[in-house]
């Protein structure tokens, strides 16, 4: 990061800060993609590094800031890094998935360029092509709080971030050719803290330091791609402060439930005997349960972590429960001065329900994983850039689900799997699983209200057990087996956005779709026009840019 700064402090002398959005500061980076060679189960093997960096760098930013970010794709296959939680606000442009972008082809370079607008909170980034996110190339991304606007707890002395993921020692090009012949994903091989698994023999370097008395924060993100993770601090219990861009009510938790995809904010305070103590992450729902550790270690510690591991939870009804006790916090302000609760997402007609219910298939001997029928490809052309050019027709059709599929999912079909939303409709949008796996989903463009998860298949007469008055605005939201969850928000945003499974087998077998937002006016007031260094490829290459958009 020091870099980083250096490049922002130059900016700021030579006056070039005050660029397209005025006050707001840019930070540069410069990411160079490369396989190495590491071993975070002891054993060697490939991974994807970002600037030598396994889990990749952390992006650390504050609200409004711009981020100017240079990949440059040192790989031997077409990559692309997405921000996971980050809203792009007008900018689909930027969202780094292979429904608004080209791939970045190997040794070739392109540069993001966004805004991290009217948010805060902790995010992660992640490679969207392939099976690259079995790899690396993960990372955090968090979003401060603008000086002027209250934090609704002290400042921590120190910010950490926590990535845990599921890990296979398989290759990710090994993984992909199990899926594209027809086969399912084994268990992982083993859990992660950090990119590492603490041996325990006293050798152990600490992954963090606490001074005694002092309260620390940590953002707690699962970058796995099939496995919730429950995450616990030996002796320490954590305030939960914080979810994927929301403050939240501050109850305190001696563990947590990390479904994939998801991050948390947690505060923990160095107020036990100084010595080592061992931060633990487990599979959840797995009959095999794997587990990692790594070290915290008080600055005046003298002694090992004692190898007695907290326990983890054990059935999904305590993950449900631990669900139904997250609350929004309704005065404090997040990225802007008003309170969070003024917004009365409850009292808001909803104008249109869609039911997304996901299935598998192995008709032919091929996997393939759909919503509601529809097994998602990409097509050559990105679904935005076919929009945007005028030649949508050429390349996908829109709306081919029904919003309410029939109580039996026909045959899977394989397409590109794209709905048309009307602009700032307010919509209901509800996840069924009939399967007996977990699901987690995530909206890109977007944070929505949680308002519901519950057993069973969704009725209209289950909205009475909706949360309408302090659900949290986040972007992921687990299902568990034969259950629904209820997610509402508005569709505000002009773009085409990603709604997809986190299970990443599941997500590039098909188990995803595009809405297209676009606005009436085709107005800068909306929608960005389209970068001028975009890559451009399949039907789009060599046609003349569309008419701008204008005020």
């Amino acid at each position: 990061m020091a870099g980083v700064m250096i490049m922002v402090l130059l900016c700021l002398s030579a006056g070039t800060m005050l660029g397209v959005q005025g006050e707001d500061p840019y930070l540069f980076f410069t990411w160079n993609v490369t396989y190495g060679t590491r071993s975070p189960l002891g054993i060697p093997q490939q991974v994807i590094l970002i600037n030598d960096q396994f889990p990749g760098p952390n992006i650390n930013s504050t609200s409004n800031n711009n981020i100017v970010l240079n990949v440059f794709n040192n790989l031997d296959e077409p990559f692309l890094l997405t921000w996971s939680g980050v809203q792009q606000r007008k900018n689909s442009w930027q969202d780094g998935v292979l429904g608004t972008n080209c791939p970045i082809l190997p040794g070739t370079n392109f540069t993001y360029h966004f805004q991290v607008k009217d948010q805060i909170g902790s995010y992660i980034y992640y490679p969207t092509t392939g099976m690259h996110r079995a790899a690396g190339g993960f990372g955090g991304l968090r979003i401060n709080s603008r000086q002027l606007i209250p934090v609704p707890y002290a400042d921590p002395e120190d910010d950490y971030t926590v990535i845990l993921n599921d890990w296979y020692t398989s290759s990710h090009a090994t993984l992909r050719k199990y899926l594209d012949d027809g086969r399912s994903l084994a268990r992982p091989t083993g859990v992660l803290i950090n990119g590492k698994n603490a041996k325990g023999d006293g050798k152990d370097e600490p992954l963090f330091t606490m001074k005694p008395g002092k309260t620390y924060k940590y953002r707690i993100c699962n970058a796995g791609i099939k496995n919730t993770l429950n995450f616990r601090i030996q002796g320490h219990a954590m305030k939960l402060v914080e979810m994927e861009g929301s403050h939240v009510v501050q109850n305190v938790y001696e563990a947590l439930d990390v479904h994939v995809g998801q991050c948390f904010s947690v505060l923990v305070t160095a107020n036990q005997a100084p010595k080592d103590y061992y931060m633990v992450t487990s599979t959840r729902f797995n009959k095999q349960v794997l587990t990692a550790k790594g070290i915290i270690r008080y600055t005046n510690g003298k002694g090992p972590a004692s190898p007695e591991l907290p326990e983890a939870p054990v059935g999904w009804a305590w993950s449900l429960n631990q669900f139904r006790s997250f609350r929004w916090n309704l005065t404090a302000s997040a990225a802007r001065p008003n309170p969070q609760g003024s917004y009365h997402y409850g009292s808001i007609n909803i104008t249109r329900t869609i039911k997304l219910v996901n299935s598998a298939s192995r008709e032919g001997g091929k996997l393939r994983y759909a919503l509601n029928g529809v097994s998602h490809v990409d097509p050559e052309t990105p679904l935005k850039l076919a929009e945007y050019y005028g030649i949508a027709d050429k390349v996908f059709k829109y709306n081919t689900i029904k919003d309410m599929p029939s109580a039996k999912i026909g045959k899977v079909v394989t397409q590109p799997n794209v709905l048309n939303q009307t602009f700032r409709n307010f919509v209901e949008i509800i996840f069924e699983n009939h399967e007996k796996s977990m699901q987690s989903y995530h909206l890109d463009g977007y944070s929505f209200f949680a308002v519901a998860i519950e057993p069973g298949t969704w009725t209209p007469e289950k909205r009475k057990n909706y949360n309408l008055l302090d659900a949290v605005s986040r972007t992921t939201i687990q299902v568990f087996p034969k259950s629904w969850a209820a997610i509402l928000l508005t569709f505000d945003n002009a773009g085409m956005w990603n709604i997809r499974s986190e299970m990443w087998e599941k997500t590039y077998l098909g188990q995803q779709l595009y809405v297209s937002v676009l606005s009436p006016e085709l107005s800068l007031r909306d929608e960005y026009n389209i970068p001028d260094n975009a890559l451009l490829c399949g039907k789009v290459k060599g046609l003349p840019k569309p008419k701008p958009y204008t005020i």
